[in-house]
């Protein structure tokens, strides 16, 4: 029997982001081998995309894969997606979503930390060491421009994900460069990465301030803090405004063409064309692009955070859907239908599996799980849009907090009481609907800051998805009430990774779900 046919691909998911991908076997068909590299790579890509390989008949030229047997067992795969892949699969003709401009960030911390070049000449020095090292175990001895060379590298290369990394992060990133370049351990021990990440986190503050000083948005609005020369300003590390719930485009420069008196125009023509009875939704898309900066800017640079009513009030156009489902789009790079949905669906079985076992047992959590679960069994249809229904009213039980703080209801004989609500849905009921709306309600409203901000969708999925949405395109923090149900949305559902380590129950629910 012929033994398995090994593939080490390099695969561009992007013009200039390329990862490694190695197959043990040759997929049964392209689709198959579409299927793999999007859970490789999630959530880099998502909607639909065609595979390109470089073909030796043509001198390396690109062509379509169509046929599996054409695969090479080394050789560079390129992602194409079609231009209208800018639309959402899973929403109307009219939900665009947006290019991210180069300017802009266009990748998220990586799974693997890829080690850049230092340059020929630092290369070879480097090459060298390692060839030293693996005869005879010796460290490489560097001089000081050289050791400055190598952490202004990887500071850069840090920086070009995340302005502010973590901790873990930075020993990732020190690790890679041990693995990499064997003979750069400080000390011959297990803690020879250790030095490197102190140092890189020393170079990297150094770079955030040269590029707060070339006045760089994003970290130019933490500076002017407490200082010999300003004792009254606020604390160097108190209110530092860095991206906390892993954000790819937290705040961005304007773009060079613009000044903000050219963006504020662009402002009033949105405001202008949202007014109109047949919207230019092109037009509104293409504008609301241009002026992402300018807007990130009044949301997130203010000193006082804007109320978010009179956010809304300037931009209108965050209240159409289309248009908060691309601002998600702008600030993460990922598609938030296709990304929510996908996952949510994926875990759908096993969370209701684990809600079940929980429900039969005592205790308060089960009894309210119990109830849910009677309520779901005993309807007549059990549509996917139910059993999303189920999981996202069940979640917040099975993770022991107040499931009300989300889901509110009221009469619709009487005004709701909306005082202390950071953020919910609230469902309108009358006396004989009430177990029914649990799964399929008459009408549900999108609640921000203690008010109606919108009339969401019936579905209850759809209307939980434009509300997170919505946390993100208007910089809201997660209510302390549902922290962990946000938090498992984030991490699990739309896989952004902010690598804060997990509270206990909700790292022991990501534990049963992917350990079946």
């Amino acid at each position: 029997m012929a033994a398995a046919q090994k593939h080490v691909l390099r695969v561009y998911v992007e013009r200039d982001t390329a990862l490694k991908l190695t197959l043990l076997e040759r997929p049964k068909s392209v689709e198959e081998l579409k299927e793999i590299i999007q859970e490789r790579f999630k959530p880099r890509l998502d909607g639909d995309f065609s595979l390109h390989y470089e073909d030796p008949d043509f001198d390396g030229d690109l062509c379509l894969l169509v046929d599996i047997q054409e695969l090479p067992e080394k050789g560079t795969l390129r992602v194409v997606r079609p231009e209208s892949d800018t639309f959402s699969t899973a929403s109307s003709d009219t939900d665009i979503l947006p290019h991210v401009p180069a300017i802009q960030r266009q990748k998220s911390w990586p799974d693997e930390f890829v080690v850049p070049s230092f340059g020929y000449e630092m290369d070879h020095i480097l090459e060298e060491g390692n060839r030293v090292y693996e005869e005879s175990g010796k460290l490489l001895k560097l001089k000081r421009s050289q050791k400055s060379e190598i952490l202004k590298k990887m500071a850069e290369t840090i920086y070009s994900f995340k302005a502010y990394a973590h901790d873990k992060e930075l020993a990732m990133t020190a690790q890679a460069l041990i693995r990499a370049h064997p003979c750069l351990r400080m000390t011959a021990g297990e803690d020879g990465a250790l030095g490197w990440k102190r140092h890189m986190g020393y170079k990297l503050a150094s770079y955030r301030n040269n590029l707060a000083k070339a006045g760089v948005a994003e970290v130019a609005i933490n500076t002017g803090r407490r200082s010999r020369n300003n004792p009254n300003n606020d604390h160097p590390h108190q209110n530092i405004k860095k991206a906390r719930k892993a954000e790819v485009n937290y705040i961005t420069n304007l773009p060079k063409d613009q000044t903000p008196a050219s963006l504020e125009k662009m402002r009033e023509q949105i405001m202008h064309e949202v007014e109109k009875t047949e919207r230019n939704y092109l037009v509104i898309g293409k504008l609301m692009d241009t002026t992402y900066a300018l807007r990130r800017q009044e949301i997130v640079g203010a000193v006082v955070a804007p109320r978010v009513r009179d956010v809304v009030d300037r931009w209108p156009a965050l209240l159409m859907e289309s248009q908060m489902v691309a601002e998600f789009h702008r600030i993460n790079n990922v598609n938030l239908r296709t990304q929510f949905y996908k996952e949510l669906d994926r875990h759908t079985p096993r969370l209701i599996t684990l809600f079940r076992d929980k429900a039969i047992k005592t205790g308060k959590i089960a009894e309210e799980l119990a109830k849910l679960m009677r309520i779901y069994d005993i309807r007549e249809q059990h549509d996917v849009n139910t059993r999303r229904a189920l999981v996202l009213r069940a979640l917040p039980v099975y993770l022991r907090e107040d499931a009300s703080t989300l889901f509110r209801t009221c009469d619709s004989a009487d005004g709701p009481d909306l005082t202390d609500t950071p953020v919910a849905l609230l469902t309108v009921v009358t006396d004989d609907t009430t177990d029914s709306a649990l799964f399929s309600p008459e009408s549900i409203c999108i609640v921000v800051e203690d008010e109606i901000l919108v009339n969401g969708p019936t579905n209850l999925a759809d209307s939980f998805l434009l509300l997170f949405g919505y946390i993100y395109a208007l910089d809201l923090q997660y209510p302390k009430k549902l922290e962990l149900t946000f938090t498992f949305i984030q991490k699990v559902v739309m896989c952004l990774e902010d690598n804060k380590p997990l509270k206990g129950r909700l790292l022991t629910l990501k534990n049963d779900l992917f350990n079946e």
